[in-house]
């Protein structure tokens, strides 16, 4: 599968601003092979650092956060590779555990890492169990926490997400992989109220019922937290949309990026969610 397949087109009609960071996406360098655990490297070509920055000129992104993709599991050694190849433009969120030592988070600190990554569904390395003792060492680092589960059990962990002490991201639209009502959105809005928690806006179509064009089931809800909270949203990529295993199932990149955007009530949320908002979360100089 050509996973730049969709670059061959026009860009996306939504001109992003000047400093946008996609808060979301994974990078594969060779000689990094997938650990135990976890799922199969992508298929076809790596989506390296090469392919990111086509990817990068065409949609108008400027700076990057790379999550630690599922098949590394708990070796960020591709991480640190991916933000060294990229440079200043970069900013990691890479897999620990509550008992990973000093060293090794400053070592990942001074690497670019900013975030720690709970992964609670299929292929991830540390899920909710570890929720607590991960945000402890995010919290001491100064780093974000990236909280990923299936959101129809948001109402069920409201009140641990609700005592994390670390800045945290809840993944993915929520990922209400089995259902969402008016109950798990409320709860949604009183985490983001607490004043520590952001939504990421990325992979809209890896729990829409609906689906293409519009993703319409994802839409309402997004729409109503952006209303709720403008400056409380990040948006990501999810580039090289890693669920994806034939050329049929890739999202059109640029059908994508305009449809989520277009989700933003105005020009000064977009200008939030894609520069600002990510700029303080990831801890990037302004420019």
């Amino acid at each position: 599968m050509d996973m730049i397949r969709t670059l061959s087109g026009p860009a996306p009609q939504t001109v992003l601003p000047h400093g946008t960071i996609d808060s979301h996406m994974h990078m594969y360098l060779p000689g990094y092979e997938a650990q135990p655990g976890g799922p199969p490297l992508p298929l076809g070509a790596l989506p390296d650092a090469d392919q990111y920055r086509r990817f990068m000129r065409w949609i108008g992104i400027d700076r990057v956060v790379i999550t630690q993709g599922n098949a590394h599991q708990s070796d960020n050694a591709n991480l640190l590779a991916c933000l060294a190849e990229m440079g200043e433009v970069a900013r990691g969120v890479a897999v620990i555990h509550p008992d990973t030592e000093e060293a090794e988070i400053a070592r990942l600190d001074a690497a670019g890492v900013v975030g720690a990554r709970i992964m609670d569904l299929a292929g991830g390395a540390v899920g909710l169990a570890a929720l607590e003792g991960v945000d402890a060492r995010a919290h001491d680092a100064g780093w974000v926490t990236i909280v990923q589960f299936d959101g129809s059990q948001i109402s069920a962990q409201e009140d641990r997400l609700a005592a994390l002490r670390s800045r945290w991201v809840l993944d993915h639209h929520g990922k209400f992989l089995s259902g969402v009502g008016r109950a798990e959105v409320e709860a949604m809005k009183r985490l983001i109220d607490r004043g520590n928690c952001w939504i990421k806006f990325a992979g809209a179509y890896e729990w829409s019922r609906s689906g293409p064009p519009d993703y319409a089931d994802v839409a309402a809800i997004a729409r109503e937290i952006a209303a709720h909270a403008p400056d409380r949203i990040v948006w990501g990529s999810n580039w090289p949309h890693n669920q994806a295993r034939t050329t049929a199932d890739y999202p059109d990149d640029r059908a994508l990026t305009d449809t989520v955007l277009s989700w933003l009530p105005s020009d000064d949320a977009r200008h939030q969610a894609l520069v600002t908002t990510p700029e303080a979360l990831f801890g990037f100089p302004p420019l």
